[in-house]
């Protein structure tokens, strides 16, 4: 027989024999109230339930103990806890213990001095501090859903069939040392929601009928699990192993919570930062080290309503006693000002016990919380964590993507795992399904807020001076280059500003500053989003710090290139504080250059109005790079590539073409304008389909048409 088939038993024929007793004191309670009335010399004479007997009919079943083989089970089945009073107390640091592996009750801790050898509603008793007669009412309701004799000798006790339900006046007439105060909300019964009260208009208190809660019987009986009125607002929290920095992070926490004295509640601890997969694994940990199973609460779960709120409240509080559990209220979409934010605090200061806050600022210290910075693993840690996974065969594959990916322990294993179970074998096969696999997981939380831009063009694509393309190309290499220049060799211990790599494009529109995004996303393989501005900017108060906060968190994990198109609409000169509204704009633009600093991948911001930029926003850009009105060499270079090898096309005279004062971007236009003119006519592009489009284009730009240029003569060889 099993551990805990054997403890059960035990609490089965204790349960049993409580019952039993119950049972004997409700016959003799009845047969009592028999006599009374057979006596009685008025028919109306009012019946008084007689007090406690001073002697009982029989004892209640004494503690029954279980074998020390079972202890370790039970105790993990049930956890430790210190006996409860209301107001609940606050678990104790200093008590905490190492967290149980067996398998048998992952949820569960090592044996306390309460023990092992104790029933299930003795442990119960203790830990949420009943009185005896409390716990024997507890039974009374309790022994309801166990035995079926009950309602009816509950029914005779009262003298009422109509009421087989048990009530505090039966308990007071058929327990031992009743105790008015039982009635109290203060009081363990009520407080903790042991028992339902059902009192239904004006019936007094005394003569309500009392039921046990379900997870209160439950327990009882032998079974412990956490209440199916939380499980819908919670999802357990996992850990893997944390690399050093985090794992010091928990170290340091543990400590600080070990040092309040016994009894002294604990604060919430704060955890601060934007990744919160970090946050839970450090949370989970830190818990394990309490002994304890970590539960992630949505901030925007907690009930609005104070009464509904409570309610939560004091559940969560009664499963702390029952089962050794910490809560991770999750509020990183809360900001500091927002109007739940008060609720959570409240929340924060009733909950007890060890509790987790996941924000991504401080938040005003209204409550005892302990404040941590939690980051995601280095750089260094990352990649060794990338050699882990991968083996010895991963060559320089762990670099390559610890450079351009910034994962924490889990999103490694999960894309590592996926790699494998895809790829047959080769390690070029490999590495292409890692780098996928990485790139597909930064995308979905991108493509919400920014446009993808397919990357299509390459380098001879790009028809720019050699000075220019030289930066382009510098550009790439730093990008491609960062690990073995901040990690390597060891300028990140060195800087601890300047380590983002940021460039401006300026130039007209049409000069090619998209394209040459494209080029650079191509040749590093990485995704390029395009801001919409539109979405980013708000004319309310605090909006736009926001948009760009979820912008730049999305894009931390890396493997994508951000292209901020007309940046001076949101990058221009702070203005003067003449009201709020300027103050909030340079708030958010201050806040902007921030974010650009820190950012770890690549940002790109293009303007045709360098001019209007802030200069504070210009000596944080690394690359500044002028896209100039192409002249005749790039013109004639543009014309000769624009059209594809497929297109049909007749001879045409680029040099007479490049003649036309277009940008490369007008060109593109007029090429796709003629195709589609060549198209509709059955025929091939020729030079007069292609300059009657660039007279077009002309128009559409209010350029002066000088109808010489746009004359083709085929006898003339093409000379108006």
């Amino acid at each position: 027989m099993s551990d805990y088939a054997q403890w059960l038993s035990a609490n089965d024929q204790y349960l049993a024999d409580a019952l039993a007793d119950i049972r004997a004191r409700l016959q003799h309670a009845a047969e009592r109230q028999g006599e009374l009335v057979a006596t009685s010399a008025a028919p109306d004479t009012p019946v008084r339930l007689p007090a406690a007997t001073a002697e009982p009919v029989a004892r209640m079943p004494a503690i029954v103990p279980v074998a020390p083989k079972h202890a370790s089970w039970l105790s993990r089945m049930f956890g430790h806890r210190s006996p409860a009073t209301a107001p609940p107390p606050q678990p104790s640091a200093g008590a905490a213990e190492p967290p149980v592996t067996d398998d048998v009750a992952p949820q569960a801790r090592t044996p306390g001095a309460e023990g092992a050898h104790t029933p299930a509603l003795m442990l119960l008793a203790q830990r949420l501090g009943l009185s005896p007669f409390e716990r024997d009412l507890l039974l009374l309701c309790v022994g309801m859903e166990l035995d079926t004799r009950l309602p009816a000798l509950c029914a005779q006790a009262q003298r009422d069939p109509t009421k087989p339900w048990p009530t505090f006046a039966l308990a007071f007439a058929v327990l031992d040392q009743p105790s008015w105060d039982a009635l109290s909300p203060e009081r363990p019964l009520r407080y903790w929601r042991l028992i339902d009260i059902h009192q239904p208009g004006p019936q007094p208190l005394i003569g309500a009928a009392l039921s046990a809660d379900e997870r209160v019987v439950n327990f009882v009986k032998g079974m412990n699990y956490l209440d199916d009125r939380l499980t819908p607002l919670l999802t357990a929290l996992v850990s893997w192993p944390l690399p050093p920095s985090q794992q010091a992070v928990v170290e340091g926490v543990v400590d600080e919570l070990r040092k309040p004295p016994t009894g002294a509640p604990l604060p919430a601890v704060q955890l601060l930062g934007s990744d919160s997969a970090s946050k839970q694994a450090i949370a989970q940990t830190i818990a394990a080290a309490f002994g304890a199973q970590a539960y992630r609460l949505p901030a925007d779960l907690l009930p609005a309503a104070i009464a509904e709120q409570e309610t939560l409240i004091r559940l969560w509080q009664r499963e702390s006693q029952l089962l050794p559990l910490a809560l991770y209220v999750d509020a990183a979409d809360t900001g500091r000002g927002d109007a739940s934010t008060t609720q959570i605090q409240r929340a924060l200061g009733r909950l007890g016990g060890l509790v987790f806050i996941d924000t991504r600022e401080p938040w005003p210290a209204t409550a005892n919380l302990l404040s941590v910075d939690v980051a995601k693993p280095t750089a260094v840690e990352q990649r060794t964590l990338w050699q882990q996974t991968l083996g010895e065969a991963a060559g320089d594959l762990p670099q390559h993507l610890a450079g351009h990916f910034d994962f924490g322990p889990g999103k490694i294993e999960q894309v590592a795992h996926a790699a494998r179970t895809t790829v047959e074998s080769g390690p070029g096969a490999m590495a292409h399904a890692l780098w996928h696999g990485a790139l597909s997981r930064t995308r979905p939380a991108l493509d919400q807020l920014a446009q993808r831009i397919e990357p299509k063009a390459g380098w001879d694509d790009l028809k720019l001076p050699g000075n220019e393309r030289a930066l382009l190309r510098q550009i790439a290499d730093q990008v491609a280059l960062r690990s073995t220049v901040y990690d390597d060799w060891g300028f990140r211990e060195r800087m601890n500003r300047g380590l983002s790599i940021s460039a401006l494009f300026t130039g007209e529109s049409g000069t090619g500053k998209t394209m040459a995004a494209e080029v650079i996303a191509q040749e590093l393989g990485l995704s390029l989003y395009r801001i919409d501005l539109s979405a980013v900017v708000s004319k309310y108060i605090g909006e736009t710090e926001k948009n760009l906060r979820k912008l730049f968190d999305a894009a931390e994990e890396g493997g994508s290139i951000l292209f901020f198109d007309e940046a001076d609409a949101l990058f221009g000169r702070r203005s003067e504080v003449k009201d709020s509204h300027d103050r909030y704009a340079n708030i958010e633009v201050n806040y902007l250059l921030q974010r650009l600093e820190s950012f770890r991948g690549l940002a790109i911001l293009a303007t045709n109005m360098k001019g209007a930029l802030d200069s504070a926003f210009l000596r944080r850009i690394r690359f500044v790079v002028n896209f100039p009105f192409p002249g005749m060499a790039e013109r004639e270079a543009i014309w000769a590539s624009v059209f594809p090898a497929q297109a049909a096309t007749s001879t045409l005279d680029v040099a007479r073409l490049a003649r036309l004062a277009l940008t490369g971007g007008s060109i593109q236009g007029i090429a796709l304008n003629a195709a589609f003119m060549a198209a509709s006519a059955g025929v091939q592009i020729t030079m007069p389909i292609v300059l009657e489009a660039a007279r077009a284009e002309f128009r559409k730009l209010d350029k002066p048409v000088n109808e010489a240029d746009f004359r083709w003569l085929e006898s003339a060889g093409g000379r108006p």
